[in-house]
């Protein structure tokens, strides 16, 4: 009996202490619970007391506040990505500025006259964007023939221009004497212009799709849609990716199909520039009118990136045309991809002019405004030659012109293509002169040189100007001579020499100032003010504006020049 309730107690006492075995597992994880719970609502309390502020306040002094934890990173899928620029391609032929030339070694100096202005506005459009413009896209030529300088024009037909010339102190240097050779074409009113086949040749391509490219080129063409004439055929033809006829050859009072056809562009695609020239000339020839106006404008960013990659080829077309009787006028748009270069050269092989258009106002300047000076060439092949007499001209350089540049033996030869006037045309050209004894040499004689003439020599002639011109449609150049003497010399400028003087200062500042011995945009500024005259149409004054600006520009860029991006 004893021994089974030993054995009853021994097995009670087991299966205590398997059960207090098998619950301390459970206490210890209800504590743990327990405990992670409370740390939770600590921390928990911790954070919205620093979000708050209210107990960092109160906080005892010498007791650091709880730290804030960093907020964690937004997940990788919603971080914003840097948007890389779009890469500026634009394009410029390269030139370096004409050199200063001894007379006695080279007194002839030959160029062809040019009448372009899209240098001009394209500048105007890169300072309005708070950017100096890249050297080679400044031509000075086409900055100072931006202006009208009121130069006497014909009294009659007979010959197509009228040559102005003047000899004045430079302003940037006394002791030089700076030449202005100034021509005027007759100008010829509106009913007269003989009646005109115009081929509007549009890029439509995707490049062109923003504000101031295709919107703009169809807002400027409109306002030139109430001057075309029931005597007129228009056409427009589009390019990109492949080229095609929006308006087949119309009569120019048609307005409303005209208008209509210019409201149905819509931009998109690749830019095929060489179908789109073929199928222009096509059409110029279908609607070609004998004794009238044929011309092609292409209005474009000049992004000619599918079809015809050879530049060659595409001057071989346009020469071709010309060569037919249709000339090429060019009109740039845009930025970013803008192909000055292409443009410019297509114009000058195609027989025409180009001009940028970056604002509405410049839009109907050109196409209503100049319209008849654009469309009507009353002298083609137009080349000037100067030789300077070594007694009186020690040294001369010629402003601008770069790449208008001839040889001697090309003035006199016919079949070398040259610039045109066109109706009512200004062309400026100035020459800087270091006449002989007043000491502003900038090279010493060569010691084997050739010897300078007697003073007496022609006696008081500084040059003696030659130009040839061909009248319309004729294939031998008429000549025309007249001698520049110093007693024409005035101690002061005329208002039109200063004015087109600042616009060449103001050119060559932007180019790096090399050719202005100091002479600032403050003097630029004062000079162009004190000359700005009768202004009709504000374009002095907007001059005024650009200089302001573009000092604004050079003073933050320091000495360096930065405008070579």
């Amino acid at each position: 009996m004893r021994h089974l309730v030993l054995s009853t107690l021994a097995l009670a006492i087991a299966a205590g202490c398997a059960h207090k075995v098998a619950e301390e597992p459970a206490q210890e994880r209800a504590l743990a619970a327990e405990a992670a719970r409370k740390e939770r609502a600590k921390r928990a309390e911790i954070e919205s007391i620093e979000a708050s502020g209210s107990r960092l306040a109160a906080a005892p002094t010498g007791m650091p506040a709880p730290m804030a934890s960093p907020p964690p990173p937004p997940p990788a899928a919603y971080m914003p990505m840097p948007q890389a620029p779009e890469p500026n391609t634009e394009n410029y032929a390269e030139f370096e500025d004409n050199a200063i030339v001894r007379t006695v070694e080279n007194p002839v100096s030959t160029f062809s006259i040019d009448v372009d202005t899209g240098s001009y506005s394209n500048v105007r459009r890169m300072l309005a964007r708070g950017q100096l413009p890249p050297k080679d896209a400044v031509r000075v030529e086409e900055m100072i023939n931006y202006f009208d300088y009121g130069y006497p024009a014909p009294t009659d037909r007979s010959q197509p221009f009228r040559i102005s010339t003047e000899l004045a102190p430079a302003p940037w240097d006394d002791k030089r004497v700076l030449m202005q050779v100034g021509l005027k074409g007759y100008e010829v009113p509106r009913e007269q212009i003989p009646a005109a086949n115009l081929v509007f040749l549009i890029d439509t391509s995707g490049s062109m799709s923003s504000e101031d490219k295709l919107p703009l080129l169809r807002e400027s063409f409109r306002q030139m849609v109430p001057r075309l004439r029931a005597q007129d055929r228009v056409s427009i033809v589009v390019y990109a990716g492949s080229a095609g006829l929006v308006l087949p050859p119309t009569p120019g009072d048609r307005h409303g199909e005209i208008l209509d056809a210019l409201g149905r562009l819509e931009a998109g695609g690749s830019t095929n520039g060489g179908e789109g020239i073929a199928l222009a000339y096509a059409m110029a020839k279908q609607g070609f009118i004998e004794g009238g106006v044929n011309r092609v404008i292409l209005a474009t960013d000049g992004d000619f990136n599918v079809g015809i990659y050879d530049t060659r080829a595409l001057e071989t077309q346009v020469e071709h045309g010309r060569e037919a009787g249709v000339a090429l006028t060019t009109l740039g748009f845009g930025m970013g991809n803008y192909n000055d270069a292409l443009a410019e050269r297509l114009a000058d092989v195609g027989d025409g002019n180009h001009a940028y258009i970056d604002n509405l106002m410049e839009g109907r300047k050109v196409l209503v405004e100049e319209m008849s000076s654009t469309l009507l060439t009353i002298a083609s092949d137009v080349k000037i030659q100067v030789e300077f007499n070594p007694a009186q001209v020690a040294e001369y350089r010629l402003v601008g012109y770069e790449n208008r540049q001839l040889a001697r033996e090309d003035f006199n030869n016919d079949q070398v293509d040259a610039g045109e006037i066109g109706a009512g045309h200004d062309v400026t050209a100035i020459y800087e002169l270091c006449l002989v004894g007043m000491g502003c040499e900038s090279s010493d004689p060569l010691r084997y040189g050739a010897v300078p003439a007697p003073a007496t020599t022609r006696g008081q002639e500084l040059a003696f100007l030659k130009l040839r011109y061909k009248q319309p449609g004729n294939d031998h150049s008429v000549l025309v001579e007249q001698p520049v003497t110093r007693r024409a010399m005035d101690a002061t400028a005329s208002e039109s020499l200063r004015f087109a003087a600042a616009v060449a200062a103001y050119a060559d500042l932007l180019r790096g100032g090399r050719n202005m011995n100091g002479y600032g945009w403050d003097e630029v500024e004062a000079l162009a003010r004190g000359a700005r005259g009768e202004d009709p149409w504000g374009y002095r004054g907007e001059f005024l504006n650009l200089v302001a600006q573009a000092r604004s520009l050079a003073g933050a860029a320091g000495p360096a020049r930065i405008s070579e991006e």
